[in-house]
């Protein structure tokens, strides 16, 4: 007989690789994969716990998926990711609906764990959070053909006072280059066109194999690759972006002129408290440099408010250098208080409604600054990934600015039928304070 296993993905884009690492070793196993939540035989949620709101929507999810026991066909309900590393015990003891579970570093095992459930057994398989994965495991892709996540580490060694990421993927550990480069060849060959390069740090790339950051030395092999179009770099620590990196970006036209940098704040005293590394002077030199060395580099950051103790005096810090620095893309979140990490503990934790109301604030400041930005492009021609056709002959893409997922679009006409995957270009008519509209250039 057949089963049919289905999978849900929560959370970042590292946690979609383990996701299309486990879908892979199930399809191997001889298992069937489906996307129809009702026909799924086994229904695996892979979970995140990064922050309260993380773990609401994982926990909403497992509820919501249960009751397919009663209207679907499934017969186990299993549970993955971060939220299995991190609360299995409690999983177990509070939600009988959960038929297993199965840790970040146990994904390799999830054949194992389907069959042990479909036989009636209740499966835990949480262990130390060591596991890598390697370009000779099989990989389903989620994401379309032409856009691609490559996880070149795992874990964290920066031990952030807010961030439970060590407690739930160990730390930080790079995997091979050359196995690196084996499993982004086979992307491409299947029809990849740009690569997204994540890791928790990804500057931090190969400090632990080869004595030193080795991402400039990964992203010269990848940028050899025939048929890649875009390599794109997200989640980069700022104290570790050096000038072998910086002039690599400026040179190699095929890595974006993009920069995902997660700052959390602008104040000294907040960023010491955070236990982050460098403080607001060493950030705006490094964005100045970054733009002198890097014309037209695309900068995108994140950050925390209501951190403990943070005052008026530390916001409005923040605002200021938000306005000063002038970044393209910015998402702001209100401070997650997280159990087991030290910040937990920190006196002046800052009332909620006092959080929402700076996260708000933050979001309008970058709003109106992303809108003036998006404006200056009307009049500019844009290289653009097409990603979908619309109604008539509207299409929407994304230009070398916007990474998938979390930044905006661009939505333009074409008298050309185009196909998702297509690379061209669109001049700007018009900006909205996310999205940009605009109409192909016949070439």
């Amino acid at each position: 007989m057949t089963i049919k296993v289905g999978l849900v993905s929560l959370g970042c884009p590292k946690n979609l690789v383990d996701s299309e690492i486990m879908l892979g070793l199930l399809k191997e196993s001889g298992f069937i994969i489906t996307n129809r939540e009702k026909e799924a035989d086994v229904i695996i949620v892979n979970t995140c716990s990064f922050i309260n709101d993380a773990k609401e929507e994982s926990i909403k999810t497992i509820f919501e998926l249960a009751r397919l026991k009663e209207e679907g066909n499934c017969r186990a309900l299993l549970v993955a990711g971060c939220l299995a590393q991190r609360y299995h015990r409690e999983l177990t003891e509070e939600m009988p609906e959960v038929d297993g579970l199965i840790g970040t570093g146990a994904i390799h095992e999830v054949p194992v764990l389907v069959r042990r459930a479909l036989a009636g057994e209740k499966a835990f398989l949480v262990e130390s959070p060591g596991y890598l994965h390697t370009s000779l495991q099989p990989r389903m892709q989620a994401t379309p053909s032409y856009t691609s996540y490559l996880k070149i580490a795992e874990g964290c060694d920066n031990r952030c006072s807010y961030c439970t990421i060590p407690l739930v993927r160990g730390p930080f550990r790079s995997r091979e280059a050359e196995d690196i480069i084996n499993e982004a060849a086979g992307m491409v060959k299947q029809g990849t066109k740009e690569l997204v390069l994540v890791a928790q740090d990804t500057t931090r790339y190969g400090l632990d194999l080869y004595g030193r950051p080795y991402l400039d030395s990964l992203l010269e092999r990848l940028a050899g690759l025939e048929g890649l179009i875009w390599i794109r770099l997200l989640y980069t620590y700022p104290s570790l972006i050096n000038d072998q990196l910086i002039r690599l970006i400026a040179r190699e036209k095929k890595i974006c002129n993009y920069l995902d940098i997660p700052l959390q704040h602008a104040s000294n005293s907040v960023l010491q408290r955070m236990k982050r590394q460098g403080g607001n002077a060493e950030i705006q030199r490094l964005i100045k440099k970054l733009r002198a060395e890097i014309p037209g580099i695309i900068l995108r950051s994140t950050f925390i408010v209501g951190f403990p103790g943070e005052t008026e005096e530390d916001f409005e810090e923040l605002l200021s250098f938000m306005t000063s620095m002038q970044f393209d893309r910015v998402g702001v979140f209100t401070y997650s208080r997280e159990e087991d990490t030290p910040a937990a503990s920190m006196p002046d934790q800052v009332p909620e409604e006092i959080k929402m109301a700076r996260r708000d604030k933050a979001m309008s400041l970058q709003q109106k600054i992303s809108h003036e930005k998006n404006r200056g492009k009307i009049g500019a021609q844009l290289s653009v990934l097409v990603e979908k056709k619309n109604t008539g002959k509207t299409y929407t893409g994304r230009s070398e600015g916007d990474a998938p997922g979390i930044d905006g679009k661009v939505k333009f006409t074409s008298e050309t039928h185009l196909q998702p995957g297509d690379f061209v270009k669109v001049l700007i008519t018009a900006a909205q304070p996310y999205d940009l509209t605009g109409k192909l250039v016949r070439e």
